[in-house]
């Protein structure tokens, strides 16, 4: 009987979860845009642009015609590069993993133009620059 209850309990809390997060009823990928479309259960439409999204980076526009949606709804995916978006993630911004997220972040600080920056490399350049690189053997 216990087990039954834990049972209901669980059924019960993803029926929760599934009713408070939207989730994807369809997606596309809109090649007069350039971005994937992806309407929502809340009736939401949310479109972000494959370069900005973890495993989509390089892909072709032939290989974003075919996505699929998760049974769940919480997920797509796209066949041809064996690559996932999961939705709740999205929402939040998120377009990949944190390490994935976090190298993006430094290439664009790294993109910096600031005086600031351009200061400190001038001091650094008379410093005598990086140090070379020692050879590999």
């Amino acid at each position: 009987m216990a087990v039954h209850d834990n049972f209901e309990a669980a059924k019960q809390r993803a029926k929760d979860l599934q009713a408070a997060i939207p989730r994807a009823v369809s997606a596309h990928y809109d090649r007069r845009s350039g971005h994937i479309v992806v309407h929502l259960s809340s009736k939401l439409i949310v479109s972000f642009s494959p370069r900005d999204a973890q495993g989509l980076e390089g892909a072709k526009p032939l290989q974003l015609d075919e996505i699929e949606i998760s049974p769940s709804g919480l997920g797509i995916h796209f066949p041809k590069l064996d690559a996932d978006i999961y939705i709740p993630g999205l929402l939040e911004g998120f377009l990949g993993s944190k390490k994935w997220m976090a190298s993006r972040l430094g290439q664009i600080g790294g993109k910096s133009r600031s005086r600031v920056k351009k200061k400190a490399s001038r001091a650094n350049g008379r410093l005598g620059g990086r140090p070379k690189k020692a050879a590999q053997r």
